[in-house]
């Protein structure tokens, strides 16, 4: 039976796994973007490592005094997981400030630390408590398929906690992001609200790590975030395009995790399966490669729409000088077609304007680097050939008003005036 997009919201079986990992999801990918913009992106990483040992030891505690409250085990799991990880969050601030060791370095040994307490805790129990170290593995791995509607309201409840928090906070947050010091001095309360957010990726990290494990949680924290800055740099549309990827790959995490193995099925490959956290990684992380391919994509594009128009303006600029020039086919065409020129080759009344400027910035920028930075006449005009392509119409007015309306460049040449 092949499951259309619509039955994984009205499904009982999968109704409460895809909207749970959608809610992580959203909630992990938006405090995601504000570790990014830090750039303590490995902080998740260490943090949800060091949940491990929480979940190990509330698991055990919980389960030998509750052995069949299942409520009560899943909040003790979760109490365990806070408190170590705060406790990792503490020592990394201590071993950063107070004994001046290296931020990653220090990530990194409160990483493999604490992993390793709850590895060695957890190896301890695998051949005496066989049932407790199953449930343990469910929070090493993940398994998003075994949610339950207590789940989703949990996340549901996080995920309002974290909105409500960047909408009432948004712009103490952005202050303190950006400029630490400007935020100090208009009355910010920089410690408070950082606390705060640390305390908020915390929490997201513990009751994330149930969907898509210790393992693969600080992936969800990255990856919608990173997906997202290769298409804004306001930080509003970060927080929504993070969140929108995020809420995407919680949903098409499940979805390709149930229809992948009933495709194989019909085409004759039985015992096929997918687990859900890995998949949600996955998808996540394919937006990111699409993501990067746009960007590389537009980025290239302006690389070559930049030499086009140099190439252009050089054209004009030797025109304008009498100088002997090179026009490719494409090039001839484009300055007819824009009015530059006239079919001699002579430039129209519109291009020597053009043509004007390009050659009265060129010449205001050796002025610049003679006049004001006091380089070597002979030095500037390479310089000069390149800034002319990208001098503003106001940076040509401070350049005016600098350099007092000169008349003359370094080479005694005339500036041509301004055309209003």
């Amino acid at each position: 039976m092949i499951y259309s997009p619509l039955d994984f919201f009205t499904d009982p079986v999968f109704r409460a796994p895809t909207i749970g990992s959608m809610l992580m999801c959203l909630a992990s990918s938006l405090i995601g973007v504000l570790v990014i913009i830090r750039k303590r992106s490995l902080l998740g990483e260490a943090l949800s490592h060091a949940s491990y040992p929480g979940v190990v030891i509330g698991l055990i505690f919980l389960s030998s005094y509750f052995p069949f409250q299942e409520e009560i085990i899943g909040i003790g799991i979760l109490v365990g997981a806070f408190c170590t990880s705060l406790l990792a969050l503490f020592i990394i601030h201590k071993m950063e400030r107070k004994l001046r060791v290296k931020s990653d370095a220090a990530l990194c040994f409160v990483l493999s630390v604490f992993f390793g307490v709850g590895i060695l805790i957890a190896s301890r129990i695998q051949t005496t408590h066989a049932m407790w170290y199953k449930q343990i593995q469910l929070f090493l791995y993940g398994q998003s398929a075994t949610l339950m509607d207590i789940h989703v309201l949990t996340y549901g409840i996080l995920c309002c906690l974290i909105i409500t928090t960047f909408f009432l906070l948004y712009r103490s947050i952005e202050a303190i992001h950006f400029d630490v010091d400007f935020s100090k001095s208009i009355g910010i309360r920089v410690n408070f609200f950082e606390n705060m957010i640390y305390c908020l990726l915390v929490l997201a990290i513990c009751i994330g790590i149930r969907s898509v494990g210790v393992v693969l949680m600080s992936g969800m924290l990255i990856a919608p975030g990173i997906c997202a800055r290769q298409f804004t740099h306001r930080l509003s549309i970060l927080l929504i395009l993070s969140g929108f990827f995020g809420l995407l790959s919680g949903f098409f995490g499940n979805y390709f995790s149930v229809i992948i193995p009933e495709l194989m099925q019909v085409a004759g490959e039985k015992n096929f399966s997918l687990p859900t956290g890995p998949m949600i990684l996955l998808f996540a992380t394919a937006l990111c490669a699409i993501s990067f391919i746009i960007g590389l994509s537009g980025r290239y594009t302006r690389i070559i729409e930049h030499k086009w128009q140099c190439r252009l303006e050089n054209a004009l600029k030797s025109m304008w000088k009498n100088e002997p020039f090179d026009l490719s086919w494409s090039l001839s065409f484009w300055l007819k077609w824009q009015g530059w020129v006239d079919e001699k080759y002579h430039l129209t009344p519109e291009g020597f304007i053009y043509a004007s400027r390009i050659v009265r910035l060129h010449r205001l920028w050796e002025v610049y680097l003679v006049d004001y930075l006091g380089q070597k006449v002979e030095k500037v005009h390479r310089n000069a050939e390149e800034m002319e392509h990208i001098i503003t119409p106001e940076l040509e007015k401070e350049l005016m008003l600098l350099l007092k309306n000169p008349k003359l460049d370094p080479h005694k040449q005339p500036i041509p005036r301004e055309r209003l």
